[in-house]
């Protein structure tokens, strides 16, 4: 029998749920609910997941969460959890970046532009924004010949093999924590927003334009901008980035 039983899991993040419910069935003796956030329909909606997701409101259910779990995994919510709920009940965040770089918000697009390391973090949850005690890590690679999404799909990857190898210890509450050396910096959604509107009078070098739009390239999301210098309209940027064999 494992230390935690009843587990929540709040995740905005369709492959992370997919692997958690191949994962979990290993454990036996532990119940499992699934919840997103309200406005996440993609995944309300979604028919192809084992199992049922329903939404969840956290500032204003965090009492219910209280009552019924005691293990609450974040696997990407993007709701903030409530300072009451993370002092009574164990909260987990597996977080899409290598903590303490680059916390808060797309980690993988500020870790582009500012050459700070690309990876995955386990830590516990405190009241600060991606600041708890470090679970386990693992770095990746970022090339320059890839897009956010590129770097992005490397993390989630990893996420899930930390999860493959500590879920055991998670459970039991027998693992190990390490205090991160270092406050590291937060970039809010405010601060993503910023990039995206591209200026077009901004003086860049080559290479930091580059940069900025492969920081917000994003598979179909569309992400940077720019307004029509005559008539006012958005018009929207992205870059196509391929290794070219030497000739």
């Amino acid at each position: 029998m494992y230390h935690y039983k009843n587990i929540l899991i709040i995740s905005d993040n369709f492959f992370l749920i997919n692997g958690f419910c191949k994962l979990v069935k290993k454990f036996e003796g532990i119940a499992v609910d699934y919840r997103c956030s309200a406005v996440n329909t993609a995944l309300l909606n979604n028919t192809s997941l084992p199992v049922k997701i329903s939404a969840i409101q956290l500032k204003e259910e965090w009492q219910e969460v209280i009552k019924n779990y005691d293990l609450v995994i974040s696997l990407h919510c993007k709701q903030l959890f409530p300072g009451e709920m993370v002092k009574v009940v164990k909260c987990i965040n597996v977080h899409p970046g290598y903590n303490p770089y680059n916390r808060g918000w797309f980690p993988q697009v500020f870790s582009i532009l500012n050459g700070l390391p690309f990876g995955a973090t386990i830590h516990e949850i405190d009241e600060q924004l991606d600041h708890g005690a470090i679970i386990a890590q693992k770095k990746v690679s970022g090339e320059a010949w890839e897009t956010s999404i590129d770097v992005y799909n490397k993390i989630v990857q990893a996420e899930i093999e930390l999860l493959e190898e500590f879920l055991p210890a998670i459970l039991n509450n027998n693992y190990q924590t390490i205090l991160p050396t270092e406050e590291g910096n937060v970039n809010l959604k405010k601060d993503f927003n910023a990039l995206c509107e591209l200026d077009l009078k901004e003086e860049l070098t080559m290479g930091e334009a580059i940069d900025r739009l492969r920081a917000l390239t994003h598979g179909e999301y569309k992400n940077a901008w720019f307004r029509h210098p005559e008539t006012g309209e958005k018009i929207y940027v992205s870059i196509n980035l391929e290794r070219g064999k030497e000739q």
